[in-house]
């Protein structure tokens, strides 16, 4: 299992403000990832190293944001005020987590700006709109040139501080979730309200930041 990106919802500012606002503090610029004409969204994405990346996601008023629980997900915690949405697991084969779920994984695709698609295939959306702190699992199917890739000495995802309980997060995941996961620091923080990822530190030029 890998560590593949965390996503944002954008708040009342909108998508580039919120890329922006998060640039400024990890000193540097999204860029522009496209839209998802099966789920009613769109974002920016922020490359990361090790073969991760930061997304800003923005629902749109689309017809498949009513209707895919990815644009249910983006506007219930955009409509909150924004704000840390989910983590996301990437395996090579999602086909043990349909079995165990009892459901097939859902079509995904995102449209770059120049008219490239990348596609994949996710599931575990619901269980995350039922409990924050769980993440979803995605399978790429596309080429891997067409994923995020950071240069050399890029900004790095340090740790993920989750209110939750880590024995609620191994029984989804299947396997043990250790102080340090797949390169990441997890830090599980009794919850205050609302389950879910409450920070994250980046390691940046600056040093580290925390959002």
């Amino acid at each position: 299992m890998h560590v593949d990106h965390l996503t944002f919802a954008a708040g009342p500012i909108g998508l580039k403000a919120e890329a922006d606002r998060l640039g400024d503090l990890l000193g540097t610029r999204f860029r522009d990832g496209g839209f998802h004409p099966r789920f009613g969204t769109a974002n920016r994405i922020l490359p990361l190293a090790d073969d991760r990346y930061l997304e800003v996601v923005e629902v749109l008023e689309h017809p498949a944001a009513e209707k895919a629980a990815f644009g249910q997900a983006v506007r219930a915690r955009s409509e909150l005020g924004g704000g840390w949405l989910g983590w996301v697991i990437s395996v090579d084969d999602i086909a043990p987590f349909e079995h165990r779920l009892e459901r097939e994984a859902v079509r995904g695709s995102r449209y770059f700006p120049d008219g490239r698609l990348l596609e994949w295939r996710q599931i575990g959306v619901r269980g995350l709109i039922s409990d924050p702190q769980l993440p979803y699992f995605i399978q790429w199917e596309s080429d891997p040139s067409l994923l995020p890739k950071a240069l050399p000495g890029e900004i790095r995802l340090q740790s993920i501080e989750i209110a939750g309980t880590r024995d609620r997060v191994e029984q989804w995941l299947g396997e043990a979730v250790d102080d340090v996961f797949d390169g990441v620091e997890v830090v599980f923080t009794a919850p205050n309200g609302q389950p879910g990822i409450s920070a994250a530190t980046f390691t940046t030029a600056n040093g580290s930041v925390r959002l």
